[in-house]
C-alpha cells in the first residue's frame, strides 16, 4: 500500500511538507495500527476455552393415565408357557404389571418395583402366506418365500428379590404406536428412566445404600 503524504496549504495551493507530515505523523499508518490491534483481541477472544456444554436430558415421559393394550405373551415366566392372546394392563393399586387371558382371568403379575428393563423389539420373518404359497408344488413358488412381516414386541426384564426370581417376559404388540406408549407409561408407574425409546432402572451406587 503506497504511503498517503501530508500537505500543507499555503496560501491555496496544497504544498508537500516532509517537516508537517514528520510533525503529524502518518493517518494510514495509525490506521493500520489499529486495525491489527483489534485482529489481535478477537483472536485472544475467541481462543479462550468455552464451558464444556451440558448433555442433553433424556426426553420427559408425561404419560400418567392407567393403560392396556391387547398383547400376545410369547413366553419367559416359569410356570406359563404356553403362548397367549390376552390383554397386558397397569394396576395403580396393587402397583404392578398384570397379564389377563383371553378368558379375562388374571394370569401373573410383576410389581413395579420388579422392573429393570421394559424395551421394543422387532424381528423381520416369512409372512404366513409366504409359507403357504412356497408350498405349493409349481415352479417360481419358492419366491413367495421371500414375503416378509415384521413382528414387534414389548421385552419385560424383571428382577424381583421379595421370591428371588428373574427373568425375562416377551409379549406380542401389533400396534407400533400402542407398544411404544405402553413402555412409557410402565416408565411413569414404575418410575423408571427413560432413554430413547426404552426406560431402565438405573443400578444404585453402594455408597446410596
Amino acid at each position: 500500500m503506497r504511503n498517503l503524504r501530508v500537505y500543507r496549504v499555503i496560501g491555496k495551493m496544497p504544498v508537500y511538507s516532509p517537516e508537517f507530515e514528520k510533525k503529524e505523523g502518518n493517518p494510514m499508518k495509525k490506521i493500520v495500527l489499529l486495525l491489527s490491534l483489534a485482529v489481535c483481541f478477537s483472536a485472544i477472544v475467541f481462543a479462550q476455552p468455552r464451558p464444556a456444554e451440558k448433555a442433553q436430558l433424556p426426553a420427559v415421559m408425561s404419560t400418567a393415565e392407567s393403560m392396556s393394550i391387547t398383547a400376545k405373551y410369547q413366553g419367559g415366566l416359569f410356570g406359563f408357557s404356553e403362548k397367549e392372546t390376552g390383554t397386558l394392563k397397569t394396576d395403580d393399586e396393587n402397583e404392578r404389571l398384570v397379564f389377563f387371558g383371553k378368558d379375562k382371568r388374571e394370569k401373573f403379575g410383576i410389581p413395579y418395583k420388579a422392573l429393570m428393563i421394559v424395551s421394543p423389539e422387532a424381528a423381520v420373518s416369512t409372512a404366513t402366506t409366504g409359507k403357504v404359497l412356497s408350498n405349493i408344488p409349481l415352479p417360481g413358488a419358492g419366491l413367495f418365500s421371500l414375503m416378509k412381516e415384521k413382528k414387534r414386541y414389548l421385552v419385560v426384564r424383571f428382577d424381583d428379590p421379595d421370591v428371588d426370581v428373574k427373568g425375562v417376559v416377551n409379549f406380542k404388540v401389533d400396534d407400533k404406536a400402542l407398544l411404544h406408549k405402553m413402555i412409557q407409561t410402565i416408565g411413569v408407574k414404575a418410575k423408571l428412566t427413560q432413554r430413547g425409546d426404552t426406560v431402565y432402572r438405573p443400578r444404585v451406587a453402594k455408597d446410596e445404600i
